[in-house]
């Protein structure tokens, strides 16, 4: 890899501090370690897959970084308090962090089981929860804190198929404003990133015909990249970031304009 390539996509100085990303194995999670790794910030990975977060460690320690993995499931409690609680010991103090651990499981609303209702509001809800409220701890001791959750474009429009992923991610949307209210006194920030269509493994699967529709619908003409988002977490991670609280930041494509 080059120099060049090596350059973060949104260059911002994050020495001294400590991040920890949820779902950091692949996609837009891994993607963001690796970049706030660049700025210089020591990364906590976090995922179910260990051995993709050990490659993902591996390649940020390759490229001069600093970087840790936990197999955590973002649901469990007390796995969630434990990872926070050795990121601490390891590091002694937490920073950044993003909620980013995401699950679909899509079909259409009469056909629903209420294990695909629960299995996605468990993981994209209440594990942004979790990790919310264990990390606000040492942030408001610190008197610092940046906290991105990230949303999705279904969460401010729903979409068809995703009654579940849609409520879920509408539901960080809001508890992403409630908890900006409440944390704004400590020097505490909390934004959502709302990404629309991704070139993700996710949308992968969506098939060629599909995505080639999807880009009709899209101003910008294509999907976005991974370095899309990334871009917009590390401005939110930023101290130049300190006044903006609240709010859900589409990384569409202007996908979402007039809605």
């Amino acid at each position: 890899m080059t120099q060049a390539e090596n350059r973060p996509v949104f260059p911002v100085d994050l020495s001294e501090q400590v991040a920890l990303v949820t779902g950091a194995s692949r996609g837009i999670g891994r993607e963001v370690a690796v970049q706030l790794a660049r700025c210089g910030a020591r990364v906590a990975c976090v995922a179910r897959n260990q051995q993709l977060l050990e490659e993902l460690v591996r390649q940020i320690e390759n490229e001069g970084g600093q970087a840790a993995c936990w197999s955590v499931d973002v649901t469990d409690s007390e796995q969630v308090n434990q990872v926070v609680d050795e990121v601490l010991q390891r590091w002694q103090r937490l920073d950044i962090l993003v909620n980013n651990a995401g699950i679909t499981r899509d079909t259409l609303l009469p056909r629903m089981q209420d294990e695909q209702w629960d299995e996605v509001i468990a993981t994209n809800l209440r594990g942004t929860f979790l990790f919310t409220r264990a990390a606000t701890r040492p942030m408001m001791g610190q008197r610092y804190g940046r906290i991105i959750n990230i949303s999705s474009v279904s969460g401010l429009r729903g979409n068809k198929g995703q009654s579940n992923y849609s409520a879920s991610k509408a539901g960080v949307i809001g508890f992403t404003r409630s908890a900006a209210m409440e944390l704004a006194g400590r020097k505490i920030t909390v934004n959502a990133v709302a990404p629309g269509f991704i070139e993700t493994d996710m949308t992968a699967a969506l098939g060629d015909v599909f995505k080639s529709e999807v880009k009709k619908r899209i101003p910008a003409k294509r999907l976005g990249q991974v370095e899309d988002v990334a871009a917009c977490v590390l401005f939110l991670a930023s101290p130049a970031a300190g006044y903006i609280t609240g709010q859900t930041i589409a990384v569409d494509g202007g996908l979402g304009v007039g809605l």
